[in-house]
C-alpha cells in the first residue's frame, strides 16, 4: 500500500491528507513514527482535531508529557495553550522567546521527543512556524569540520534564552530564571542511538566551552547560519485546523514574529523524551 506521506520539500517535511478516523487508527501510529524519523516534520492539513483526539493521537507516538503549572488538585494539563495573551497563559512573556531558533528541552538531560501543534486561531501577519533539519546540517559539513564540531561541548541555559528578549533583566527576573533551571552542558553533536548525528544549538546556548566569548559567539553565529539555510528549512503557513508534528531530536524550530494582541492560539502536546543528548 502506498504511503500517504508526500514530501513538502526535498530535505525536510511531509504531508498526509487523511481523515481524523484514519489518523486515530492505532495501526497508523507506527507508520507516523517511521515518517517522523524520515522527514522530521509531518503536516496533517486542516484535520481539525479536538483536544481529546490530539491527546489520543499523541499517545500513539509516545508518552504524553503533562505541561503547565499544577492545578489545585496537583494535576497538570496534557494540552498547553500557546498564546501571547497573559490572560490565557501565565507563561506568555516567556513564549515571546520562541521567535528564536530552539530545541524544546535543550536545558534538560533528556529533551522532548516530539511536539504536536494544532492551529486554532491565527494572526493576520506573521505566525508561520519554521523548522530546520539538524541531521542534514551535520551531514552537510566537510569531514574535517564534522570532527571539529564533535570535539566541542556547549553550555545551555534558560537565562541565555531569556536574555534575547530581556537583555537587561531585573534582579527579580534573574532569580526567577535561575530558579526555573540551572545550566546544562551538552556535546555540540548529538550521537543518536540510531547511528545518525545531529547538531544541538539554538537560543539556549550560553557559550562553547574552551573559547572566549567572542570566539564562541562567532562560531555559534556561523553554525546557526549553516543550520538554517533555506534548502534545509520548511516554513509552515498555518491554516486553522492544521496539525503539525515535529521530531524535536532532529530539528530546531521558531515562530515568525506576530502581534501579541492578534489572539493567535495554538494547542500543543509534547512527548516525553527517551534519549539523552550524548
Amino acid at each position: 500500500m502506498a504511503s500517504p506521506f508526500k514530501p513538502l520539500s526535498p530535505r525536510i517535511g511531509a504531508r498526509a491528507d487523511v481523515r481524523p478516523e484514519e489518523l486515530l487508527d492505532p495501526a497508523f501510529g507506527a507508520e507516523c513514527r517511521a515518517a517522523l524519523e524520515r522527514y522530521g516534520v509531518l503536516l496533517f492539513p486542516r484535520i481539525n482535531l479536538s483536544d481529546e483526539q490530539q491527546v489520543v493521537f499523541s499517545s500513539r507516538l509516545g508518552e504524553v508529557a503533562p505541561q503547565g503549572m499544577p492545578k489545585a488538585d496537583g494535576s497538570r494539563d496534557l494540552v498547553f495553550k500557546v498564546t501571547l495573551d497573559p490572560k490565557k497563559n501565565e507563561a506568555a512573556e516567556y513564549l515571546k522567546g520562541t521567535i528564536y531558533w530552539h530545541i524544546d528541552g535543550a536545558t534538560d538531560d533528556v529533551p522532548a521527543k516530539a511536539t504536536l501543534l494544532s492551529g486554532r486561531r491565527l494572526s493576520s501577519v506573521g505566525g508561520q512556524t519554521e523548522f530546520c533539519n539538524t541531521y542534514a546540517a551535520y551531514e552537510d559539513l566537510p569531514e574535517e569540520e564534522q570532527r571539529y564540531c564533535e570535539s566541542l561541548r556547549v553550555v545551555h541555559s534558560l537565562e541565555a534564552a531569556n536574555r534575547l528578549t530581556t537583555p537587561n533583566p531585573t534582579d527579580e527576573q534573574l532569580a526567577i530564571w535561575r530558579r526555573r533551571g540551572s545550566s546544562k552542558e551538552h556535546p555540540l553533536v548529538w550521537r543518536h542511538r540510531s547511528g545518525r548525528k545531529s547538531m544541538v544549538l539554538g537560543a539556549t546556548v550560553e557559550r562553547i566551552l574552551g573559547m572566549s566569548d567572542e570566539q564562541s559567539h562567532a562560531l555559534v553565529e556561523k553554525l546557526t547560519v549553516h543550520m538554517t539555510r533555506r534548502d534545509i528549512v520548511y516554513s509552515h503557513e498555518w491554516q486553522v485546523g492544521d496539525l503539525v508534528v515535529w521530531d524535536n531530536c532532529g530539528t530546531m524550530h521558531r515562530v515568525i514574529p506576530y502581534d501579541a494582541a492578534s489572539g493567535r492560539m495554538m494547542h500543543r502536546t509534547t512527548l516525553h523524551g527517551d534519549e539523552a543528548i550524548a
